[in-house]
């Protein structure tokens, strides 16, 4: 059985859903999505749900330190920030507030797809893109090699690429140009 949150989680949920995202500081978490819930376990301890966009988003540390700060400063002694993976984050979580400041950022906003089903995808032959060319490659994100392959033209989310580093081996996800 689902209860309504307090008065006091509902504060707390709407203080840590105003911490900016820290890769679009433009959107809050709550606009982005990311932000599930906020659990209060007793009077100055809290439980915050966090997803991140993707399984393994750099920036889901620096949310959740942003948070667990904003909370102790509202004076909860001990916050624990719970990173959710189910269900998964989709561009259909974004408010409509995000999408609006999205646009107003000059991002066009994901569409939205309501289905809940997997993003259709078009298989055929790989073509070669700009930023695949020696001329503008990609740079690995772990070591700086421009030494890196495609693995696949999308990886845990349409909008990105799988590449993996020659130089140093490791696999890393390309938000790509679309």
């Amino acid at each position: 059985m689902v209860t309504a949150p307090t008065a006091l989680e509902a504060e707390l949920l709407e203080l840590a859903g105003a911490v900016p995202d820290p890769e679009l500081p433009v959107l809050s978490l709550r606009e982005l999505g990311v932000l599930r819930a906020v659990h209060l376990q007793g009077t100055d301890a809290v439980e915050v749900d966090l997803t991140p966009t993707y399984t393994g988003c750099p920036a889901l540390e620096t949310m959740s330190a942003d948070v667990e700060r904003v909370l102790r400063a509202h004076g909860m002694r001990e916050v624990t920030v719970r990173t959710v993976l189910s269900p998964a984050w989709s561009t259909d979580d974004i408010s409509p507030e995000g999408r609006r400041k999205l646009q107003e950022f000059g991002i066009a906003p994901p569409r939205v797809r309501h289905d809940g089903g997997p993003v259709p995808l078009a298989l055929g032959p790989t073509r070669t893109r700009a930023a695949d060319t020696a001329a503008d490659p990609v740079h690995c994100p772990h070591c700086g090699s421009a030494d890196t392959e495609l693995l696949s033209r999308f990886s845990s989310t349409a909008c990105k690429a799988l590449r993996r580093c020659l130089a140093c081996r490791e696999p890393f996800d390309h938000f790509k140009e679309l």
